[in-house]
């Protein structure tokens, strides 16, 4: 049986002038149909630089220098562009990792895939529409019709993700490349769209690479895994096998670095100061225009939490359910409609906002992407030095704590005149992480801040949070979709959904012994659930 991808001693040439000669060296993977072989490594592995040397998207800087790219046998580095456009869709498709800027937003959605359509085939208009809304019933969208007049920014993120998978199947090809499909995508629909990629590839007989950092996907839905480290292919194996029993170091701790589902055991100390409190937290967004009824969304519905000093309390739950919502309510980023916020024993959610500035200081964020997160144009100490100089701190004090809080988050105090770009992802968070405590503050809000980073950064972004808050005695709340992540990082929880908390107490009772149907479905959605990763077997 023939391979519907094979790369033989694959090598891209990087541009002079940093430390690596090559993004990929020498590279021998091949996927057979129906197959779905995992790619994984950290960034910068070389992950998403193959998939686009195979769809011939590789940027002018990078060059192929070596190697075969064979696709049904035929070698893509020998054709040219005309004959790389009518291969792509028709025998090899790609599905990116963030849908919203992968489609075109002035574009309806049916007019997108019918694009794909219309420049492949010679079907007229009304055979491709049928051929559309047919797709977008085979990828489980609600009501085909309607979906296929809408635009990208009405959908969910989980709806344009499903537009992507029919856009790329819609004319069957043989080989699939998913890039990240799911990294942004929260753990129900995330379940959703991996059973729809294997049920889709299962049923066509496609090859599928898909590349991840995750390996609670990877044990989903992986029949081989392939690992990369700097460029190179260092280990590739069956799934069980490799998980269980991974032969070189790197794979090792790869796998060792996924968080554990079972919660670890922390004592709640329940005579702590509380330094934040919630009494039936609202907020209510109008919604509708000048030609739609308004109908008002509880994106925070009577919320009630607590956290005392020195504890995490996570909120998790579905993109929707109101967790981001409660967080910038409580940092007063928007005002909520009714409820209170105690900080200590100040009352803070209804302050005008002319006498809030004394308690800004007192609240912090760690956002989500640290590269947006920071001015590209200041350097990382003068983003640190900003906040504490606005609240009367001298510069050389506050250069003086700027270094101590480098020095806490392990990064190098010599590197405080460098510029955002200049650092790694993980550098970057951690450049947010002394921002905020900067500000010496008394409860810290993480909103999904390792969830963009790889499994062995996230790794050490967590036991950096853990050992910032044992030693400052910070408050925390840590909002996530992940749970593996919210086990290892909180001592309670609460499960939000449309805007109410559904449930809400220790972290180990909740996920050992949930009550509530919800959050039974988010554990059970949870990808690689039945595996303790990190425990291997003797080869």
């Amino acid at each position: 049986m023939r391979a519907v991808l094979e790369l033989r001693n694959l090598a891209i040439a990087l541009p002079r002038g940093g430390d690596r000669r090559h993004a990929v060296e020498s590279v021998n993977l091949k996927v057979d149909p129906g197959e779905i072989v995992c790619l994984v490594g950290e960034s910068g592995s070389g992950k998403s630089v193959i998939a686009q040397a195979v769809m011939g998207l590789l940027p002018p800087a990078l060059k192929v220098t070596a190697g075969e790219i064979l696709l049904d046998g035929e070698d893509l580095r020998l054709v040219d562009e005309a004959r790389l456009r009518d291969l792509r869709c028709t025998r090899m498709s790609m599905i990116f990792q963030e849908p919203m800027t992968a489609l075109n937003p002035v574009m309806t959605c049916g007019d997108q895939i019918d694009e794909v359509l219309r420049t492949h085939t010679r079907l007229d208009a009304p055979t491709r529409k049928q051929k559309i809304v047919a797709m977008l019933e085979r990828v489980r969208m609600p009501d085909p019709e309607r979906l296929y007049a809408s635009y990208p920014h009405q959908l969910s993120g989980g709806q344009r993700q499903r537009i992507m998978i029919a856009m790329a199947l819609i004319l069957e090809p043989a080989l699939l490349i998913a890039d990240e499909p799911t990294t942004a995508l929260d753990v129900t629909t995330q379940a959703q769209i991996l059973e729809l990629i294997r049920d889709l590839q299962r049923e066509r007989g496609m090859g599928v690479l898909f590349i991840t950092h995750d390996f609670g996907v990877v044990s989903e839905i992986a029949d081989r895994v392939a690992v990369l480290r700097l460029g190179d292919l260092v280990e590739m194996g069956p799934t069980e096998g490799l998980l269980r029993r991974p032969t070189h170091p790197y794979s090792r701790m790869l796998i060792a670095s996924v968080p554990s589902m079972v919660p670890k055991h922390r004592d709640r100390d329940a005579a702590a100061q509380i330094v934040l409190r919630t009494e039936k937290l609202s907020k209510i967004y109008g919604g509708g225009s000048f030609f739609q009824k308004a109908r008002p969304v509880h994106a925070a519905d009577n919320v009630e939490i607590e956290i005392r000093r020195g504890e995490a309390l996570g909120i998790v739950g579905e993109s929707g359910s109101g967790k981001s919502t409660v967080a910038r309510c409580i940092a007063r980023l928007i005002d909520p409609t009714g409820g209170k916020v105690f900080l200590g024993p100040d009352e803070v959610g209804t302050l005008a906002s002319r006498l809030l500035r004394k308690h800004r200081r007192r609240i912090q964020i760690v956002f989500q992407d640290p590269y947006r997160s920071l001015n590209p144009r200041r350097t990382v100490g003068d983003s640190v030095i900003e906040g504490p100089m606005n609240y009367g701190l001298g510069r050389e004090a506050a250069l003086a704590r700027a270094r101590d809080l480098f020095n806490l988050v392990r990064l190098d105090v010599n590197s405080l005149d460098r510029y955002p770009h200049q650092f790694s992802g993980g550098q970057r968070q951690r450049i947010c992480i002394a921002r905020a405590l900067a500000m010496e503050p008394e409860l810290l809000i993480a909103d999904e801040a390792v969830s963009a980073l790889d499994v062995s950064v996230q790794a050490q972004v967590l036991n950096l949070l853990d050992d910032i808050r044992e030693k400052l005695k910070l408050a925390m709340l840590f909002i996530t979709h992940d749970l593996r992540v919210a086990a290892q990082v909180c001592e309670t929880i609460a499960v939000m959904q449309k805007g109410k908390v559904v449930e809400y107490g220790p972290v180990a009772q909740v996920f050992s012994n949930p009550a509530h149907a919800y959050t039974r479905e988010l554990l059970a959605a949870a990808p690689g659930k039945g595996w303790d990763f990190g425990h291997f077997e003797a080869a």
